[in-house]
Formats: C-alpha cells, structure tokens, sequence
C-alpha cells in the first residue's frame, strides 16, 4: 500500500535485517549450503535463452540422490520472436525447497488452503496443461498458451498441489486461478495489455491479483483497471522493481524510474525480493524507495507449461506470487475482509524487517487489536451497578420497628401527663 508507514526505514532496518537473516535463514543454510551458493549465478542468467541456464540445486532436505539436481532456469521473458518456446523440464526435486521452509508453508496450510478463492495471474498466461494445478485454471485464448512459461510457473506458486513424492507445493493448493495475458506471446509487458489483463480476471471474479510487471511509467487505462479492482474488492499484489534491469537502454542512473507501476498505484500491495540470507540478491533491480512486503525470490523452485519437472525462477514477481496466495489463504479462511483489511493483515502480521517479511502462519493465526470498539459499545460513560435489591421480610422488618418506636413514644408522653396532674393535685389540698 502505497503511504509513507511502509516505506524503507534504513537505519534501523540494517539492525532489524541481521535479526531476521538470524531467525529465519539461519537453520536452513546448513542443509542448503550448496543452493546458497548457487543462487548468486542464477540472476544475471534470468533474461537468457530459455534453458540455456541451469542452477545447481544442491543437497535436498529430504534428499534422493547424493548428487545435486540441475533445473533448468524459467525465464521472464523470450529473447526475440523467433526463440522457442520454453522446453520441458527432466529434473523432478523431491527436496522441500527453502522458500516453503522459510515461509513454514505446512505450518500455515494447517489453519487455511485457500480453497475456492479465485487468483488472478496477469502475466505470459497460465497453461491449463500444468499438471498440479489441472482442473482448477480458467484461461482462453491465447491467456491458455504459455511459450514462456513465467505465468504458468507464478500460478503454480499460488495455488500447485503437492507433487507426488515431491516436496513443492503452491501456497494455497486449493485457490483457483484466472490467468490472462498482460504481454504478448514473448513475455514483453505494457500498460495496455497489463491494464486488459487486469479487466479480464476481474471480470471473471478474482479476488486477489498477482501481477508481474513493473513497468517504468504509469498510463490511464491502467490506473483505471486498478481502481475498478478496488471498486470491487480485488486486491491488487505487484513487484516493487522489475526481475530484470533494463539493457540496452543507453540511459544513466539520473533517467532511473522513481516507482513502478502497477506496484506505486495507491492500494496495490508492492513487493520486493529476498534471498536466502534474508537480505536482496546483489545484481537485484533497486527498489525506488517504497515496498510493503518482502518474500523469498531468490532461487524459487516451480513448475512449467507442461509435464512433471520443476524450473528456478527470480525476481519481485516471484515473491509477488507468495503474497498472493497467502491473501488467497486469508481471504478463505477470513471471507468477511475487505481487500484493503486483508492487505492490512498481511502488512501487520510480517515480521519486522527494513521491508516487513511475509509470515503466511501469522496472517493466519496472529489477533491483531481491533480496530474499533464493538457496535453499541460506549466508551465514554460509566455505569454503576444499582442497589441490590431489598427483601419483603427486611422491609417488615423495619416497619414494626418503628411501629414499635411509635408506641414507646406514645406512652412515655401518656405517663409524663399523668405525674403532671397529680403533681398539681396535691398542691391544691395541702394547708391554708
């Protein structure tokens, strides 16, 4: 949410990171030493031909083989119009990856799976071929036909079903998702197609939309296709920079965007990346100065178009994704939310951080204070408890008491009178 509460704190967010880094990656660097290590050559790799990069994944947590795996890197995009589409992955990871361990995904699937919440994913399109996520995609026309396989891969992070005899699993295996087309066939975003994405799944009812675009410039349709999700109580998640840096571009730091859009639009939840140290990769796109949540997007395990094999994937889209079905969990488990109020929850159950790091079993269990008092309730007046109430036999108690007060007065006044008179009469006979 774009206001000045959840922009960067630097100071003191270098003192609260070393904290985090400690608490969250700490027990996961020993198992996934060699995936740490990895990770870094990874991100420069992130807009090469597809396939022509693979990471190695090193050991599992619940491992296989002894030797490590290599998945093959998902691209955000094609090189040109004649590169092929995205292949198939070989590489199937039984291993639980560090992003599900990090986030404590079994933890939070206990409270809520997201079921029945529609997901809108404004991306490349999301293929409904995928098999852990088969029956539950809505996508037509040329929203159904992922080459690159980036839209297809953010779904599955939302909402995949467990893999048999794997460890990877969406965030809420039991959302639904929309997928719609905010590029053309390449992966190459714009305002207008992201604006129509956005449309398109609203339309179909999502609740939550993820978008992966960051786009260096704002434009009317597209601030209008936010506000109408707002208008009916969609939110809206985006990255606060882009996966990759601009090349080619001949510009210096000074032509540097200062927001992203859709991310900078007032009530879109912006989001950056982190990596498995809890701090951003260090080739990462610079945030221009405002995000809400931080989620893993370093080294992400997901799946593809087609078939059982996993990819690696990088970048703020790829943590957008995890936010996007955490509010999905929330929004099932809590239907009664607003948008605005779910995005709230997020925002108020992160762990402190110099951007608020997603914490999915918070969100689901933590109780936050209310905000306001409960109908009718007055806060201002002080009420008393009145007398207890009398018995009839107390009352009687004391009307013959003074009854008897009565009496006694009576005839102390009746005897007065009556030493009176004699007094006088025998002053009246005494001697002459």
């Amino acid at each position: 949410m774009n206001d000045e509460s959840t922009s960067f704190r630097p100071a003191r967010g270098r003192v609260r990171r070393r904290g985090l880094r400690s608490a969250v990656a700490m027990p996961l660097l020993g198992s996934l030493a060699a995936f740490a290590t990895a990770v870094p050559a990874a991100v420069p790799a992130a807009a090469a031909v597809p396939n022509a990069g693979v990471l190695n994944a090193g050991a599992p947590v619940a491992g296989s083989s002894a030797d490590p795996p290599k998945l093959p890197l998902m691209p955000p995009a094609l090189t040109s119009d004649t590169a092929a589409c995205t292949k198939p992955s070989k590489v199937r990871v039984d291993a639980v990856p560090w992003a599900q361990q990090s986030l404590n995904l079994a933890r939070a699937g206990r409270y809520s799976q997201g079921a029945g919440v529609p997901v809108g994913v404004v991306d490349t399109g999301v293929s409904p071929q995928a098999p852990l996520l088969a029956g539950r995609v809505q996508a037509s026309g040329s929203a159904a036909q992922d080459c690159v396989g980036h839209g297809t891969l953010l779904a599955g992070l939302v909402a995949a079903a467990p893999a048999p005899g794997g460890g990877f699993s969406g965030v809420a295996p039991g959302a639904r998702i929309i997928g719609a087309r905010g590029t053309d066939k390449n992966g190459t975003a714009s305002a207008a197609r992201v604006a129509e994405g956005i449309e398109a799944v609203v339309a179909a009812g999502a609740k939550v939309v993820v978008v992966s675009a960051a786009l260096p410039a704002p434009s009317t349709a597209l601030t209008s296709a936010v506000t109408a999700a707002q208008a009916h109580d969609v939110l809206v998640i985006a990255p606060a920079a882009p996966d990759t840096k601009p090349s080619g571009s001949g510009q210096g730091e000074s032509a540097a965007p200062t927001a992203y859009w859709p991310a900078a639009a007032d009530g879109v939840l912006s989001v950056v990346d982190t990596a498995i140290d809890g701090g951003r990769p260090q080739d990462a796109v610079p945030v221009p100065g405002h995000a809400d949540l931080a989620a893993p997007g370093t080294g992400i395990t997901g799946i593809g178009p087609t078939g059982p094999g996993v990819y690696v994937a990088n970048g703020p889209s790829v943590a957008a994704a995890f936010v996007a079905g955490t509010a999905a969990l929330v929004r099932a488990q809590r239907p009664a939310l607003s948008a605005r109020e779910t995005a709230d929850r997020l925002r108020a159950s992160a762990a402190h951080a110099e951007v608020p790091l997603l914490d999915p079993a918070a969100a689901l269990s933590m109780v936050l204070p209310s905000a306001a008092p409960a109908a009718g309730q007055d806060d201002t007046a002080v009420r008393l408890p009145g007398p207890a109430a009398r018995s009839d036999v107390v009352r009687r108690a004391g009307l013959l008491a003074g009854a008897a007060l009565l009496v006694a007065l009576g005839a102390a006044a009746v005897a007065a009178l009556a030493r009176t008179r004699r007094a006088r009469r025998s002053a009246g006979s005494g001697p002459a």
